[in-house]
């Protein structure tokens, strides 16, 4: 499923795309993608406003909007989450697009909108559409983000140490805790351990301070790594997750399991 660095891409497809531009039209028809709202609730709650900043902690993104005409008080936040195939496509009327989110294998042609979930069309002809094969994308108005913890590519190193430093859990399963960390997904968790060296399921209270240290760069260059490269698709140790996998830095056979629910593949002699 899309991890924090396919959803900083559609974020960035957003603000470099969408904002400001006055809205004029929202397909919300979709019940399942923009539940609870009723269709229309969302339409007549955005229709001549603007998108005027688009956020993100984690997997979760969120755009602020404008008030009516003249009005100076904000309108309500529009909530998007991109599920497990999530993408969001700008058109800009005349046959140009620019789309971010999840990675599909076999692509998606330009004008393609058969899996369209939810859209916004704008007074110059633009439009911004959720794409999603899946149908498990979300959209609603006014989203909690309280539970989220730390952004996992803004968390500090005395916010990582304070969230390794409670509990017995092992290490990738902490990883994965969207309420500690936000953002980490499962080839993040694996490319970050495999960085660091640190077996996936040592317990966190078995870490010490060096080790912390390390996975937090581990983690940081897992993320700028995908964030740069395109996706997590990108990621180095991708190839060696399978049969006959080996270590794409010593050679070893890359060892398989499950970790804090997971599929997980690690190094049989540096993550040992």
């Amino acid at each position: 499923m899309p991890e924090l660095p396919e959803v900083e891409s559609a974020r960035l497809v957003i603000e470099g795309m969408a904002l400001g531009r006055r809205i004029v039209d929202v397909d919300d028809s979709d019940t399942y993608v923009c539940r609870p709202h009723l269709p229309g609730e969302i339409r007549t709650a955005l229709l001549g406003r603007r998108l005027t900043v688009v956020h993100r902690r984690g997997k979760s993104m969120w755009c602020e909007t404008s008030g009516v005409g003249r009005s100076r008080l904000p309108g309500p936040i529009l909530g998007v989450h991109l599920g497990m195939s999530g993408r969001i496509v700008f058109a800009d009327g005349q046959g140009r697009e620019v789309d971010g989110g999840d990675y599909w294998q076999r692509g998606r042609a330009v004008g393609d909108r058969r899996f369209a979930r939810f859209s916004l069309t704008f007074a110059d002809g633009a439009s911004l559409v959720l794409v999603d094969p899946r149908r498990l994308g979300r959209v609603r108005l006014d989203p909690s983000i309280d539970t989220l913890g730390p952004d996992a590519r803004e968390i500090t190193p005395v916010q990582f140490r304070a969230i390794m430093a409670r509990g017995t859990a092992p290490v990738k399963a902490r990883l994965l805790d969207q309420d500690a960390i936000a953002g980490v997904g499962n080839l993040i968790a694996d490319q970050a351990l495999w960085l660091a060296k640190i077996n996936p399921s040592r317990p966190v209270d078995e870490l010490a301070r060096p080790d912390v240290d390390r996975l937090l760069r581990g983690l940081h260059r897992a993320i700028e790594s995908a964030v740069e490269g395109g996706g997590v698709h990108t990621l180095s140790i991708v190839p060696a997750r399978g049969p006959d996998g080996r270590c794409p830095r010593c050679g070893a056979a890359m060892k398989k399991g499950t970790v804090g629910g997971r599929t997980t593949w690690w190094c049989s002699r540096e993550q040992a």
